[in-house]
């Protein structure tokens, strides 16, 4: 059964950096797309990136191009989000997703 758990969220001020991990089990990883969202209590969800199963394909939502670096380590069988230049706005809960699945989440709050 695919698990998925998401770590390292917390607070940071606006402009610094933050590295999420994702930890999946349960289905193969190496050949699965992965993507990570963010849900605002209240709003709905945002897709952030993907990445595809090799890691060569990424994609990005515009308001995190040229700040957020999407990678994965299919020998670990983890995904990673680096955020740098962090804004209040991003602000979120961040969750791995594969397919219809995702973790529990981890938070990210930015200010000052």
């Amino acid at each position: 059964q695919v698990h998925l758990v998401e770590s390292g969220g917390g607070w940071v001020q606006p402009g610094g950096s933050l590295r999420l991990s994702c930890a999946a089990s349960g289905f193969d990883f190496s050949s699965a797309f992965m993507a990570w969202v963010r849900q605002v209590p209240g709003k709905g969800t945002e897709w952030v990136s993907d990445i595809g199963g090799d890691g060569t394909r990424t994609g990005y939502a515009d308001s995190v191009k040229g700040r957020f670096t999407i990678s994965r380590d299919n020998a670990k069988n983890t995904m990673y989000l680096q955020m740098n230049n962090l804004k209040p706005e991003d602000t979120a809960m961040y969750y791995c997703v594969r397919g219809g699945t995702r973790g529990g989440g981890t938070p990210v709050t930015v200010s000052a």
